[in-house]
């Protein structure tokens, strides 16, 4: 007999959704976009042929219709890391458990994962107000050491030699580093500027900025800019990624980030207002998806 989850693993809300998202499965569809922002969530939702199905709780807003005819869910997912744990482990649920027996489904679904996000840019041709994809991801969060299959997706070779070059301090969480999916990188960034994100635990001194507390690394983001691998740069900053490309990966399904620079994290630039160049991302996902 298979295995059957207990209550206190597998935690259902009241209408036997899972508990964050609460998405039902039969809404859900195997094309899925993920944004931080609920309100962004809503702007794409706008641009569907119709909406089926709208969640609400919390920070996670879901809508789930058609676009050009094609089923598509959007997905708000909050902000770090720990967000992105509970959203992509409660999307596999509601694809892949039988949520009525609370037993995993004979045959796996794999689901297309695409978080269209913004970012800062560790690279001066990367400039505000355009976008750029991830086809890695150096997670600098700790949390794909939690999962016991990290050591099957995680690029040793990577690891080894962003510690190495950019002096990586043994008191942090120990890097780890995830690639995008092929099948999406050619489907959906095939023109778009490419290289390795990386994913910080925070927004402020884990990304090198300084207000009234300051970063016990001063010097980081400059040595971040210099790292190269396999002719890939570090460009740009975020704080989802390497959540969404670990724990996707592990479970099997397709992952990418593509994001809309609105800083400049050595230049000192930002743009408070990028929502051209950002309407104009959204489009080219979702005619590509």
């Amino acid at each position: 007999m298979e295995t059957k989850f207990a209550s206190s693993e597998l935690v259902l809300a009241e209408d036997n959704t899972p508990y964050h998202i609460r998405i039902k499965p039969e809404n859900l569809a195997d094309k899925v976009i993920l944004v931080g922002d609920p309100a962004r969530a809503e702007l794409i939702s706008k641009r569907f042929d119709k909406v089926s199905a709208h969640t609400s709780n919390r920070e996670i807003v879901s809508y789930s219709g058609t676009y050009k005819s094609k089923p598509l869910t959007v997905l708000s997912t909050g902000m770090g890391t720990g967000c992105i744990d509970i959203v992509i482990n409660e999307l596999d649920i509601c694809a892949n458990v039988n949520l009525e027996t609370k037993q995993p489904k004979p045959v796996q679904r794999t689901l297309d994962l695409v978080r269209i996000g913004t970012c800062g840019s560790l690279q001066d041709e990367l400039e505000v107000g355009m976008c750029v994809a991830s086809a890695f991801a150096i997670g600098t969060d700790g949390l794909g050491y939690y999962y016991r299959d990290i050591d099957r997706v995680n690029h040793a070779e990577m690891v080894a030699t962003f510690c190495k070059q950019v002096g990586w301090k043994p008191n942090l969480p120990t890097p780890y580093a995830i690639g995008a999916s092929k099948t999406l990188i050619d489907k959906i960034a095939f023109d778009i500027p490419q290289g390795i994100t990386l994913t910080a635990a925070g927004f402020y001194a884990p990304q090198g900025r300084k207000i009234r507390l300051s970063p016990a690394d001063q010097t980081i983001n400059q040595r971040l800019k210099g790292f190269s691998f396999d002719n890939l740069k570090i460009t740009n900053y975020e704080m989802e990624t390497s959540a969404l490309y670990g724990l996707g990966k592990m479970l099997g399904h397709n992952v990418l980030t593509v994001c809309n620079v609105i800083a400049g994290r050595t230049s000192g630039k930002f743009s408070k207002d990028y929502h051209k160049s950002m309407d104009d991302l959204i489009d080219l996902v979702l005619e590509r998806l």
